[in-house]
This record gives C-alpha cells, sequence and structure tokens, in this order.
C-alpha cells in the first residue's frame, strides 16, 4: 500500500468530519475556502488508504443498553491470535492489542443498564493461554464518543471555525429507552463501516426504501440515538505514543479529574468505570518524552488522583464493529 502523507489542509477536513461526520464536501468546502472536489478528493484518498473513516454509532444510554470493557491477560505470543478470534465475533465493537502484545482489551455492548456481569465472560475461547479476565462496566463518559470531542490533537480548526461548523447539541438522555428495529439495526451495522455512504447507497445495502432510511436517519439523528465518529490512524499525524491510562481517584474528586482530563489535548477517550480504578483515559501523544511529560506534568499534578497504571497501545484490531488492517495504533479520535 502507497504510503500516505497528511498535510495541514488534510488535518482541517478531518476535524470538520469529526464535528460533524456527514457534513457535505461543500459545506466542508466554504469552511475551508477551497473547492468541493479538493475536499473530496482529499477524504476519498484519506479513507482509501485507511488513514481515516467516520462511523455512526448507538448512544447505547438513550437505547437502554449499556457498554462493558473486557480486559485479558495473554501468555506471550499468544493474544494476537485471541485478539483476532475476539474481532470477528459479532458481540465485540472494539479490540486492541496491549502492553507489548501480552494483552487485550475489548468493548462489549449489552441490551440492559443492569450492572451484572455480561455474559461474554462465560462464552469466552476456552484457553489456558488466558491467564485473568476481568471486566468493567462504564458509568460515565467524559471526553469522546458520543461526547464529540477528543479533537484537538488534531489542532487544526480555528476557534472561531470550530464554533461556526459546530453541530446541534443532542438532546437529553430520555428517561424512557428508544427502542430499535431491523432497519435501525441494519443501518447501525453498515454504518459502522461507512457513515458517508449517501441515503441511495444505504438504502441498497439495507433492503429499503431511499425515502425511509432517509427518514429514518433523520429520526435517529434528532432523537440522539445515532451519533459519528472519526477514526483516525493516529500515527500517521505524527502522534506515535497511545496508551491507556488506569486511574485510582478518591470518589469525591472523580467528577473534577475526569473533566479535567478530558480538556487534555492529548484525550482521545475518557470514563468512569467500575472495577479497581474507576477512571479511564485513552490518551495520544508525539513520543514516549510526550507521554512522560503528560504523565508527570499533568496527570499527577490532578488533585485526587491515588494510583495511575500506564498500558501502551499497540494496535487496534477492531473499532467500530469492523475488524481492520495493520495500520498502527489507530485509536478513535472522538471515541
Amino acid at each position: 500500500m502507497e504510503t500516505a502523507t497528511v498535510d495541514d489542509l488534510d488535518r482541517r477536513i478531518l476535524h470538520a468530519l469529526g464535528l460533524d461526520g456527514r457534513a457535505s464536501f461543500s459545506r466542508i468546502a466554504t469552511l475551508l475556502d477551497v473547492s468541493d472536489q479538493t475536499v473530496a478528493r482529499r477524504y476519498r484518498r484519506l479513507r482509501t488508504r485507511g488513514v481515516a473513516r467516520v462511523v455512526g454509532l448507538c448512544d447505547l444510554r438513550r437505547t437502554g443498553g449499556c457498554q462493558w470493557w473486557v480486559r485479558l491477560q495473554c501468555t506471550p505470543g499468544a493474544a494476537p491470535a485471541i485478539a483476532a478470534a475476539l474481532a470477528r465475533r459479532p458481540d465485540t465493537t472494539w479490540v486492541q492489542l496491549l502492553s507489548g502484545g501480552t494483552e487485550i482489551l475489548c468493548g462489549v455492548q449489552t441490551v440492559t443498564s443492569e450492572i451484572r456481569e455480561p455474559l461474554l465472560l462465560d462464552r469466552l475461547p476456552r484457553s489456558s493461554r488466558i491467564t485473568s479476565v476481568a471486566a468493567y462496566s462504564l458509568l460515565h463518559t467524559f471526553a469522546g464518543g458520543m461526547m464529540n470531542d477528543g479533537l484537538e490533537l488534531l489542532g487544526a480548526l480555528t476557534e472561531e471555525q470550530v464554533r461556526r461548523f459546530a453541530p446541534t447539541p443532542r438532546p437529553p438522555v430520555d428517561d424512557v429507552p428508544t427502542e430499535l428495529d431491523d432497519l435501525d439495526r441494519s443501518l447501525f451495522a453498515v454504518l459502522a463501516k461507512d457513515a458517508r455512504l449517501t441515503h441511495a447507497e444505504l438504502a441498497v445495502l439495507v433492503g429499503w426504501s431511499e425515502s425511509t432510511v432517509r427518514r429514518r436517519m433523520e429520526r435517529l439523528e434528532e432523537t440522539g440515538v445515532l451519533y459519528y465518529d472519526l477514526e483516525i490512524d493516529t500515527a500517521m499525524l505524527g502522534l506515535h505514543a497511545c496508551a491507556w491510562l488506569w486511574l485510582a481517584v478518591h470518589p469525591s474528586a472523580l467528577a473534577a479529574v475526569g473533566t479535567a482530563i478530558a480538556r487534555h489535548p492529548e484525550t482521545a477517550f475518557a470514563a468512569a468505570t467500575t472495577g479497581p480504578t474507576n477512571l479511564a483515559a485513552s490518551i495520544v501523544c508525539r513520543d514516549i518524552a510526550s507521554l512522560y511529560r503528560h504523565l508527570s506534568e499533568r496527570v499527577g499534578t490532578l488533585e485526587g488522583v491515588q494510583h495511575v497504571e500506564t498500558v501502551p497501545i499497540v494496535r487496534t484490531v477492531k473499532q467500530g464493529g469492523a475488524v481492520l488492517p495493520n495500520l498502527g495504533t489507530r485509536p478513535s479520535v472522538a471515541s
């Protein structure tokens, strides 16, 4: 595969798509003062070469679902094969190799919001190569995902441009969960791979009329059930040190620390979780030296942080429901 390069215009296009994943090329072109053809050509090149893609995901808070993370420790050399097997399963939404290839972290969605041990644990491969398994439920998201932030690491658009392009605020979460039907589920399966498809293209793939697909998409967007996320191969942006931070924070300081970490430009995702640590954050830095400074000068100085475990991300095997080629760490910028 030909090596792709990312310049300032590419970054601005990606930043705009991170704010509004289905924005028309003409709207982005107007914002950036370039031609429609230039924006379309640049994005298609980035998409084709695996640098970036826009995906459509379901906000589980609005459907009565729950997001679990499952963390597996493996014997040396076993993790890549186990991660590949987990990536092929329909109940995993994303899978990452961590810690030099000896650990796996994956996301699992459940249909209810009850805090119970996910059934995935009963269905994991029976293998002596898995030495330990732990599951954590996400309690609150501070940055990334449906929060539509975590884009500061691109550093591309000005504050005024961000204000001009900012999407309509999403509605508050309703106490009554939104029920999904077969069409909704079919749409999410397709959008998890490419959310830039036209309504006509989506209609062909899900087997419904274009007008029906358009109306259903509008309803899912208006209710906040459907949100768009930007996935980027961060190595192409010159960001080579990606890691998960597992933080133990005093409960009284959890909200303040989570909010503070969410404001760090290095933070791609941050959430409160169950488990021995109660805050997890995915951070993206330029190099190991930058990662060290971030930990020692920013995270380590936050009042209430009692312990931090740093776990390097080796590779993302699956993201947004799609199995990915080996293109570096490739974390989601907004999730």
